[in-house]
This record gives structure tokens, sequence and C-alpha cells, in this order.
């Protein structure tokens, strides 16, 4: 279904941001911290197919899979890789000027949100998105279309 997205590639790419934002605490690399902004924004603002991890996802690791039983309306988790944007921006501003606790703070925080989804299938963005679209009168969903 177009515009639709497997909600098992916002898993894959939240697996491999973890391990990013990981090893940005690690060794305190602002820049690598700057790249994953990079790639929240392309997420957020260009879309979710043009973000790197889905193209990884959707090249190498969905062909070998039965397709979802459920699509994702794309919103929410762009909503979410908007808000992920934000902190690793902020994060990296904070290690590159030397506020390096700020920095700690900010990619903690995303580093939290990335893994309850990788590992528990909780997307914390996704959830504030619905919630302030209904607080705005905008009732939405965010599992959408069945596939079978």
């Amino acid at each position: 279904m177009q515009g639709y997205v497997d909600p098992r590639g916002q898993r894959v790419a939240a697996a491999i941001t973890s391990v990013v934002l990981a090893v940005v605490l690690v060794t305190g690399n602002g820049w690598l911290l700057a790249a994953q902004a990079v790639v929240f924004a392309m997420g957020a603002f260009i879309g979710l197919r043009a973000a790197p991890y889905g193209v990884l996802y959707r090249r190498l690791v969905q062909p070998r899979l039965v397709a979802p039983r459920m699509l994702e309306a794309p919103a929410p988790p762009r909503f979410a890789q908007g808000v992920g944007f934000a902190f690793a921006a902020i994060g990296a501003a904070g290690y590159l000027s030397g506020v390096t606790g700020l920095g700690i703070a900010a990619t903690a925080v995303a580093l939290a949100a990335a893994f309850l989804n990788a590992a528990f299938d909780f997307c914390l963005g996704c959830e504030v998105h619905l919630r302030l679209a209904r607080l705005l009168g905008r009732p939405t969903t965010r599992y959408l279309a069945r596939t079978s």
C-alpha cells in the first residue's frame, strides 16, 4: 500500500540507532552524533524511504521476510525521527562545544527512546505524536492498513 511503512523497518532502524548512540556515549564522539542527527533529519524532513537505515532494511532485510501483517502510517515515525533529530542535534552541539554534560544527557535520552523501540516495539515519539494529534482534535491511529 502506497505511503504506508513496514513497522519492522522502524525497529531495525532503532536497533542500528541504538548501537550508534551507545558508541557515542562510550566515545563522546560529537561528530558521530552529528551524523546520526543527519540520519534522523532525512527520515523526518525528506521521508522514511530516504532515510539510510530504511534503505538498508528494504534492500537487505525485508526481502528475506514474509509480508508484514500491518503497515504503519508514516506520520508518527516521521515525528519520532524529528524528535530524535532534535535530541541528536542538541547532543552534538553539546559535545562539539565542550558542554559534555549536555551531549551525554541528550544522547542518553535519544538512546533510551531508540532502545525502547528496538527491544520492545514501543515507539515513544510515535506515542507522543498520537497523543498530540488527539489533543488537537485530529484522531489518528498508528496502524492504518492490514496487508492480509
